[in-house]
């Protein structure tokens, strides 16, 4: 009799549990069902915590003393110490290594099969390894390329083409979810029209779609049939906890703070030991019985020692080491001191520690927003690549003047004297031409007040040798500057296909925000034109300087001006090596010594240069619980 109770009591409970899981999760606010298209299908997706991207680890945040920890050796005066904030965030385990560049440039070449520009401008720059006095052509020929150095960190890449990397990432990542989740195929053919995350999420990248795997809308407005359960379909959205946050550099505050590892200090909410490197201690060997000795990192040790003595290379590396190598920090991160320096997403001002926000601190803030069209919804998604035609101007008219000095010294300065140097001639005024005409198509569009649609250039590298082909006599000759100009040219590509419309808010559209009114914040507190004695009112104010009515709200006149400025008859401008291009990177490298190792050092670099001693690793914003699964630390 017992055992039949039991039975019935089973079945009872099987049956409630039965019927309880056909019931809808309740709305706390308004007690209508989550997720049921009869009363108009807003939905909440079950969601645990943030997917952790390949080759991430979790950077668990905190306050700690950013800026300067050792003797100010190079007398910058420009790491002021100050606590600061950072919130949790991914970081890579590793820098990003050769093979994994390659694996861009494949990816590169392969898509954008029609504007090969994009591929150029991708290429990291090999030719940083030369120096006069050097032999180093073997690390130009095969560093980059070569599998001994796959495992080895990529350097030659500039801080722009890292944060295209970055971009870059993000939309493979994203393409691999989607498919692994049966929303998408795989679409390994997607020339000139690649997936993009923000494509994705406007509704305007169709290929690739997998009909029976799309997200049911639960909308009934969206449905199919004249009955709400015929539901239709939709595209996975933010809200659906599937994608991830972007890749891209970690600020400095978040380098430096990654790179001290100081989990491995904390006691009860106490550091224990404030850190000059990435670990304990004053020396740069291991103190550890078993590699007693040994260097932590890859680094100079003293005037013209990279690698130690043979038979005892205790880095095992003359210039780079693969990047897992040596110990890695308390975070479980390797390289954080030598191999490499690093770029980091700020903008470089000598005083920023002093200026910062004091949590999560960042200079380098440009707002921007999603462009719209007429109707207000997103307008479509770049289909050419767009150029920066003032930067090509520029170009031109520099290498102009070079390659006509260069022409002048072969001939004796008596000037041109074969039809080779017409015919260059010949061909910067066929390509003048051609950037004159898209500057005047540009003007004429923003206009029509339809700025978001700017002139995109043709092709330039396509059409340079039609430009000249009419000229009697080419055939006879070989342009050697052709390559020159297409490699040249392709550093401003400035936006790719497939990527969403973007353009810097306006302060019309901010006019009742407190915390921010323009785009460009690079310059706040530090060089920005009300900190300047050129703006009205100013100790200058009201004066005139140089012949310039400073009573005229001049932008170009701001602390940080380089260059010279034409209109004063060759008088140079005030001026510092500072730039809202100076790029801040972090970090030793193997070709500097052990002062540049502590994380609280700081040095910049123009973005569009590059070094043989700088590459870089990707971040990613941690989203919701600084600790995962929506815990507190006990």
């Amino acid at each position: 009799m017992r055992q039949i109770k039991i039975s019935i009591l089973f079945i009872i409970l099987g049956t409630t549990s039965l019927f309880s899981s056909c019931s809808y999760e309740r709305s706390g606010t308004t007690g209508w069902e989550f997720n049921n298209t009869a009363n108009g299908g807003f939905e909440k997706k079950p969601y645990e915590e943030q997917e952790t991207g390949p080759g991430l680890i979790l950077i668990e945040g905190g306050s700690f003393t950013m800026g300067r920890t050792e003797q100010d050796v190079m007398y910058e005066n420009h790491g002021t110490p100050r606590t600061a904030t950072v919130s949790s965030f991914y970081l890579d385990e590793t820098e990003i290594t050769n093979h994994q560049w390659c694996e861009y440039l494949y990816w590169t070449g392969r898509t954008f099969t029609d504007f090969p520009a994009i591929y150029k401008k991708a290429l990291p720059d090999t030719l940083v390894w030369r120096e006069k006095l050097a032999y180093n052509e073997p690390y130009v020929e095969y560093y980059l390329r070569h599998p001994s150095y796959r495992d080895y960190p990529v350097v030659g890449v500039n801080w722009l083409q890292a944060n295209n990397f970055c971009a870059w990432r993000t939309d493979r990542v994203n393409e691999y979810i989607l498919i692994r989740e049966g929303i998408l195929v795989l679409n390994p053919d997607q020339q000139n029209n690649p997936f993009t995350t923000d494509a994705y999420l406007a509704g305007q990248y169709k290929e690739g779609l997998n009909e029976a795997g799309q997200m049911p809308d639960l909308d009934p407005s969206a449905a199919s049939g004249d009955r709400a359960r015929d539901m239709g379909v939709r595209n996975v959205r933010m809200e659906d906890g599937i994608l991830l946050p972007r890749y891209r550099l970690p600020t400095e505050a978040e380098w430096e703070f990654a790179a001290y590892g100081l989990i491995g200090n904390t006691v009860d909410g106490r550091i224990t030991e404030r850190r000059i490197y990435p670990w304990n201690g004053h020396w740069v060997r291991n103190p550890d019985d078993k590699w007693q000795g040994d260097m932590m990192a890859n680094f100079v040790r003293g005037r013209g020692d990279y690698m130690g003595i043979a038979g005892n290379l205790n880095d095992n590396a003359d210039v780079t080491a693969p990047v897992i190598s040596y110990w890695p920090n308390d975070y479980g991160l390797y390289n954080m001191a030598g191999n490499v320096s690093e770029w980091v997403m700020d903008v470089y001002r000598a005083q920023s520690t002093e200026d910062f926000a004091e949590f999560r601190p960042f200079r380098g803030n440009v707002f921007k927003t999603k462009v719209l069209n007429v109707e207000g919804v997103i307008s479509d998604k770049y289909e050419e690549p767009i150029y920066d035609l003032d930067g090509i101007k520029q170009y031109l008219i520099d290498f102009k003047a070079e390659r006509e000095g260069s022409i002048d010294r072969r001939h004796g300065y008596e000037g041109r004297e074969n039809k080779a140097d017409e015919l260059e001639l010949a061909l910067f005024n066929a390509i003048d031409i051609q950037v004159v005409d898209a500057f005047k198509l540009r003007k004429d569009k923003q206009h029509a007040q339809a700025a978001e649609k700017i002139k995109e250039i043709e092709d330039v590298f396509f059409t340079i040798n039609d430009s000249i082909q009419g000229i009697e006599g080419y055939d006879e000759y070989e342009l050697e500057i052709i390559p020159m100009l297409r490699e040249g040219l392709s550093e401003f590509v400035l936006n790719t296909p497939g990527n969403v419309k973007m353009r810097e808010v306006t302060t019309e559209e901010n006019i009742k925000r407190r915390n921010y009114r323009v785009a460009d914040n690079i310059d706040a507190l530090d060089g920005d034109l009300r900190s300047s004695v050129y703006y009205p009112g100013g100790s200058m104010g009201q004066t005139m300087i140089a012949g310039i009515n400073s009573e005229t709200k001049n932008e170009d006149w701001v602390m940080y001006q380089s260059g010279r400025d034409e209109s004063l008859a060759g008088a140079r401008s005030p001026t510092t090596l500072v730039s809202d291009k100076s790029r801040v990177y972090k970090g030793a490298s193997w070709r500097d010594r052990a002062y540049w190792m502590n994380p609280g050092t700081r040095r910049f670099l123009s973005e569009e240069l590059s070094s043989s001693a700088i590459g870089f690793r990707c971040a990613m914003d941690r989203v919701g619980s600084p600790v995962g699964l929506g815990s507190k630390r006990k």
